[in-house]
């Protein structure tokens, strides 16, 4: 069965009409007629934002966190969720089983490969239908070196997992 498939480029013009060099691209991906079996796997998800950012040339900063919602309104739109924080910005995937659909979202400081990234996920998610966004961010977002930037604060130390207040719910999957 062949995908249906929908690009959507947005490049942002800024207020002076001209279009110049973005922040970094936004990749978000709709996928609909996946497999549910792979929609219900939180050790994929996992795996899927383990891998990803290396995959990418991206700088992984925390282990993914992935859980399963089970407890909304609509009890068919349960599923995993997960993400990955990176240094160029973060990754996410939703996945809704009963409807066999998947949500992903790329955001990075930096370009990457969207093409490779696009065919990584279908690859895996083997979906009837995509519908892809690439938003190009941030055209107006101050980059020359006349610009005064704050110095990002300095982590002298980040403690261990389980040790913060903030730690994950455990699960077999960290």
């Amino acid at each position: 069965m062949q995908t249906t498939e929908t690009l959507n480029s947005i490049k942002n013009i800024n207020k002076e009409g001209e279009m110049n060099d973005a922040f970094g691209p936004h990749l978000t991906l709709d996928l609909s007629g996946c497999a549910r079996e792979k929609l219900t796997s939180l050790k994929l998800v996992y795996d899927i934002l383990d891998e990803l950012p290396s995959t990418m040339g991206m700088t992984k900063l925390i282990p993914p966190f992935c859980m399963e919602y089970k407890e909304g309104k609509v009890p068919e739109d349960w599923g995993v969720t997960g993400f990955v924080v990176i240094a160029e910005s973060h990754i996410s995937i939703h996945t809704f089983p009963e409807k066999n659909y998947v949500f992903i979202d790329m955001f990075s400081c930096k370009t990457f490969d969207v093409e490779r990234a696009m065919k990584y996920l279908r690859e895996i998610f083997k979906p009837q239908k995509a519908t892809i966004n690439l938003v190009h961010r941030g055209l107006d977002f101050p980059r020359g070196e006349k610009e005064q930037r704050a110095e990002p604060p300095v982590i002298e130390e980040i403690p261990e997992f389980g040790e913060s207040e903030l730690s994950q719910p455990e699960y077999p999957y960290h």
